[in-house]
């Protein structure tokens, strides 16, 4: 690599290859990385002809090198007259660039790996080369050790990852099931989520592999391909279906095609309270046309993320979904009892539904009713599971829908005095 495009490590590894050039008066010092196969100058300081001879980025066959054959115990790790030694003399470098003094000594991360060598070396003999070199080179590849492992590590698991989800997302994207959402007073689905699941072996949340796609670069991609499969399930439920995505993701006009593509009268679009949004005028551009053709804006997590009730104030939802930490064990907790009370209050006068998640008993659902909230979903209404395991929406005769409440995102029939809006779903594509 060039050095005016060298990182901060790089940088730092520099100032480490001029001490060695410096302190053993040789014409290059360097930070090569063998592969197995080769040799890679990966950072390099040079001055005289050596400057045209050794060159960021050069690769090598790593088996014919002077660090390999160091290595190997073929060559010892300090040279001060290569012409000595028939092995050395035998190795390209010793015609060119005309090697005649090395050093070479290995740089090992703190689990022994070997990354490369720590390099020194001159065009010319130098007798005053000694153990005492050695030394000085082998503090400061340890010092380079410690500045590369981060790097290392870091580039180590974005190949696992790569690898891991590479074809997943070839063969379609995750497994998508979905959880009933329920109306808490009447006991019926009214709706469902969409959740991804990915594969058991992996031992990881949906969440946590969502976080590793977005850090390799493919997050957007992962994140669509659940919303494609998601809206696949709408052929195959009634009711309305509640997607799930990041607002950086539903920026991008990859996303604006996937969901102009779906019945939107039959989409609740969530956005997670954890993911920080950092324009609201573009988010707004965004959602406005998909919103004017009947498309439903719930905030996710409500309670357990960063930015509160001013997201909620701004992003104007439709529905809000209390998180599961404000939930599990209302029941017995009146402080949670009061808080969620108060969201159902505060839902009321956006004119927003209230949907709790986390419900695992009897006994939390009774909590939230009594609160005034209208919906929930969780254990206690139904796992997540396959489209096929997922019972009718409630219909019911009265309230068409055309005289309820403007969200009509659940079943018909539902009363509009609860907390915010009802949740009930048309059989017909609002007017656009």
């Amino acid at each position: 690599m060039a050095k005016q495009s060298r990182s901060a490590v790089g940088d730092q590894i520099g100032d480490l290859l001029k001490t060695a050039k410096a302190g053993l008066n040789l014409s290059v010092a360097f930070l090569s990385r063998l592969d197995g196969t080769t040799q890679y100058l990966e950072v390099v300081e040079s001055s005289g002809p050596a400057s045209l001879l050794f060159k960021e980025g050069y690769e090598t066959d790593q088996a014919n090198t002077f660090c390999q054959a160091i290595l190997d115990g073929r060559l010892p790790p300090v040279i001060p007259d290569v012409r000595k030694h028939p092995e050395a003399m035998k190795l390209p470098a010793s015609r060119l660039p005309r090697i005649r003094s090395y050093v070479s000594v290995p740089v090992r991360l703190s689990n022994g790996e070997l990354y490369g060598t720590f390099c020194a070396a001159g065009l010319t003999t130098d007798k005053a080369l000694s153990r005492r070199d050695q030394t000085l080179m082998e503090v400061l590849a340890s010092a380079a050790a410690v500045l590369l492992e981060p790097d290392v590590r870091e580039r180590a698991r974005c190949e696992e990852v790569e690898r891991r989800l590479g074809p997943l997302m070839d063969a379609g994207g995750p497994v998508v099931f979905l959880q009933p959402i329920v109306d808490l007073e009447a006991g019926r689905r009214v709706g469902a989520e969409a959740l991804s699941r990915f594969p058991a072996e992996w031992g990881m949340a949906p969440d946590v592999v969502f976080a590793q796609a977005h850090s390799i670069g493919e997050g957007d991609r992962l994140e669509l391909l659940a919303l494609v499969r998601a809206g696949e399930l709408l052929a195959e439920v009634d009711g309305y279906v509640s997607m799930n995505v990041s607002p950086a993701t539903l920026l991008t006009p990859a996303c604006s095609e996937v969901l102009g593509a779906l019945p939107l009268h039959r989409v609740l679009l969530e956005l997670s309270e954890h993911d920080r949004v950092e324009d609201y005028d573009a988010l707004h551009d965004v959602l406005r046309p998909l919103r004017a053709r009947g498309m439903r804006l719930a905030i996710d997590d409500v309670g357990a993320g960063f930015s509160s009730l001013r997201h909620i104030v701004l992003t104007a939802p439709d529905v809000i979904k209390i998180d599961r930490s404000l939930v599990d064990g209302v029941h017995h907790d009146k402080v949670l009892r009061t808080l969620v009370a108060s969201l159902g209050e505060f839902a009321t006068g956006l004119g927003a539904a209230v949907v709790a998640e986390g419900i695992e008993d009897i006994e939390d659902a009774n909590a939230l009713r009594e609160c005034g909230i209208g919906y929930g979903q969780g254990w206690h209404f139904g796992r997540p599971g396959p489209a096929a395991d997922l019972g009718p929406v409630a219909h019911a005769a009265s309230h068409p829908p055309a005289q309820r409440s403007g969200l009509d995102l659940g079943a018909a029939g539902h009363s509009p005095t609860k907390a915010g809006r009802t949740l009930a779903v048309t059989t017909e594509e609002p007017a656009r």
